[in-house]
């Protein structure tokens, strides 16, 4: 199965040239959406249907035809809504270009539903672009959502967002061929691994983790936090520690050994620990970022009742097992563990002793959503990380 997570090559082309970021640097930017001119008239009662639009290869499918979806057929079965799947997004910001005109001209999307990267949902919630999603008619979440993911910075008590699935951004790196272990994040800038290190090109996905390697708590990073990364990268650049600045395609480098360590997502390091077992996964000590993707229903949406019980259908700890055996990510449920550790088959029960799926304590201990790159910030800090970069 083709990693799904090569859609977090994000800001290759665009960078600060972003819709929003655009916008903001000519001095325009787009209105503010008031909570009451959000909603439209919920047909969902009468109308037994919703849009969803999500990323490709990121649900369940059948192993014998992968044009069927066992739980979206099963949440369809259950409740008579008939659901429109639609893997229409390949990229944060050309899926933000594709539909912010009719949300800033308070028109509807056409989709009920969405799955975007928490950091462009960040700026959704600032523009009012969403609707605040009612938890009277979702018990699953408000059980057995993850606690580490229940408060991010952008949308405190997830009032308009429900992580849809989530990940890690820690260090990827052969153990056989660098004959020792990796532990810090300084570890990258080692004499014996000059040359063979990449980072992540995308602003988004790279500077957390380089923070947190200065001891820096990313829930309140600062600017002078963003520049001091940016320095000791341009030091290492100076140094020749670094080969290249990559997306998904790290993945070739490394199981090449072209490269023996580099920045790397967990839901990526599962696939390739299924042909390579010395391709290891660590979250450093200084701790590492904890990510989502997540749902959430745009303005004058018609059938918001809809997606809702499908959000909260999704919560149900043996549906987000029988996800999770498929999409290999971090679960936000974590009770769904204790269903795959009862399984009969041995192979989907060791499943939930996956850390990179169920995060252990000690990981856990070590993980934090960082603060979002503000719309003020990020003009001038995406045109720094992408000269760094080569964007």
């Amino acid at each position: 199965m083709n990693s799904p997570l090569s859609r977090r090559n994000l800001l290759r082309t665009l960078g600060a040239g972003t819709l929003l970021g655009g916008l903001a640097g000519c001095g325009v930017r787009p209105a503010y959406v008031s909570p009451a001119d959000r909603a439209a008239t919920d047909v969902s009662a009468t109308d037994k249907r919703l849009d969803w639009a999500n990323w490709p290869l990121y649900i369940d499918t059948d192993d014998e035809d992968t044009t069927r979806r066992p739980t979206l057929e099963a949440f369809e079965k259950r409740t008579g809504i008939s659901v429109d799947y639609v893997e229409e997004i390949n990229d944060n910001d050309e899926f933000f270009g594709k539909i912010s005109p009719a949300l800033m001209n308070h028109q509807r999307t056409g989709r009920d539903l969405i799955v975007i990267s928490d950091w462009m949902c960040a700026r959704f919630v600032r523009l009012g672009w969403v609707q605040e999603l009612d938890r009277a008619r979702q018990p699953n979440v408000t059980e057995y959502l993850d606690p580490l993911l229940r408060s991010p910075a952008f949308d405190p008590g997830r009032k308009f967002t429900v992580p849809w699935q989530s990940g890690i951004t820690g260090i990827a790196y052969n153990r056989r061929r660098l004959g020792r272990e990796i532990r810090h994040v300084s570890d990258l800038w080692a004499s014996d691994l000059k040359g063979r290190v990449t980072l992540l090109s995308g602003l988004d996905e790279a500077f957390a983790l380089l923070m947190q390697g200065n001891g820096v708590d990313i829930t309140r990073w600062t600017a002078d936090d963003f520049h001091e990364v940016c320095d000791q990268v341009e030091e290492q650049i100076g140094r020749g520690q670094i080969r290249r600045f990559t997306g998904n395609d790290y993945i070739k480098d490394l199981s090449s050994g072209d490269v023996l360590a580099c920045q790397a997502y967990s839901g990526d390091v599962i696939q390739l620990q299924a042909d390579d077992p010395d391709i290891r996964f660590v979250v450093p000590e200084e701790g590492a970022e904890l990510w989502s993707e997540s749902l959430m229903v745009p303005n004058l949406a018609r059938h918001k009742a809809n997606a809702e019980r499908l959000i909260d259908y999704y919560y149900e700890p043996e549906v987000a097992a029988e996800l999770a055996t498929w999409v290999n990510y971090v679960c936000p449920v974590p009770a769904a563990r204790d269903v795959l550790a009862s399984a009969e088959d041995e192979e989907t029960a060791a499943l939930a002793e996956d850390p990179l799926i169920f995060p252990d304590k000690a990981m856990r201990e070590r993980l934090a959503i960082a603060r979002d790159i503000t719309s003020e910030e990020r003009v001038d800090f995406a045109r720094r990380w992408n000269a760094i970069a080569g964007l």
